[in-house]
């Protein structure tokens, strides 16, 4: 989408700011405990703990907090009790959203979101009706400054990539979920330094927002992410550049 390369940039300084605050930890943790609870605690024999464990490393958790994170799911206890849990929604402009929430209390984590919607001009929506609008991609994302961008892109695509987008120094590479890790390990055996990797929902289509409305859908994807139990906002806006450089 337009101003995709700003939104991931302006997304990944917050993200540095969250490590600074520890707060991407407690997402982190998580994310490699329900990884590790639904498929195992060995990272070899499951690929969503590869990807969890990925994302601890790029923010520097430390070694020590992710074997406690694998032990807690792997042991029972209190990681029973968390599960993943998507929400569907709409904000400001007819724009759609897929909340993705890891939680112990759903009754809690329900309540947030649909008080956080309804503050930003958004309201909840029903299971399913926002859905359709979206559909599961790897999402690999690589810094392109100096680096020659159509090499990259034939190496994506020769390892099995749908399809490649560069804009404003930064190259992103769609796939399949079944050829995402072929795709990743292909480009990093080719020298590509990876900036974030990770398994997301593409929107098939976009709403174009601008103005104030746009200010208010990027304000409250904020908030959404901000919330504890909250993993992951998926949002299909389209706004202007100009929106994003000031967000």
């Amino acid at each position: 989408m337009s101003g995709h390369s700003k939104w991931s940039q302006i997304k990944r300084q917050k993200g540095a700011a969250d490590v600074k605050r520890g707060v991407i930890f407690t997402k982190v943790t998580k994310e490699i405990m329900l990884a590790a609870r639904e498929g195992g605690g060995d990272p070899d024999a499951n690929f969503r703990l590869r990807l969890a464990l990925d994302r601890a490393r790029a923010v520097n958790m430390p070694r020590d907090n992710i074997q406690r994170a694998i032990d807690r799911a792997t042991g029972g206890g209190d990681a029973a009790a968390l599960e993943s849990v998507v929400y569907e929604g709409y904000a400001p402009g007819g724009v759609s959203v897929m909340i993705e929430a890891a939680t112990d209390n759903r009754n809690r984590t329900v309540s947030e979101i649909r008080a956080a919607l309804a503050r930003g001009g958004g309201k909840l929506g029903e299971s399913g009706s926002v859905q359709w609008l979206f559909e599961q991609k790897g999402v690999i994302e690589i810094d392109a400054k100096g680096k020659d961008a159509d090499n990259i892109e034939l190496a994506a695509i020769d390892a099995g990539a749908e399809d490649v987008v560069a804009e404003d120094g930064l190259i992103t590479v769609y796939t399949t979920p079944s050829s995402f890790e072929r795709v990743k390990k292909a480009l990093e055996t080719a020298g590509v330094k990876v900036a974030s990797a990770e398994l997301s929902m593409r929107p098939t289509t976009t709403v174009r927002v601008e103005g104030d409305q746009a200010r208010k859908v990027i304000n409250l994807v904020e908030t959404l992410e901000d919330l504890d139990d909250v993993q992951r906002v998926h949002a299909n806006f389209d706004v202007p550049d100009e929106v994003l450089e000031h967000a």
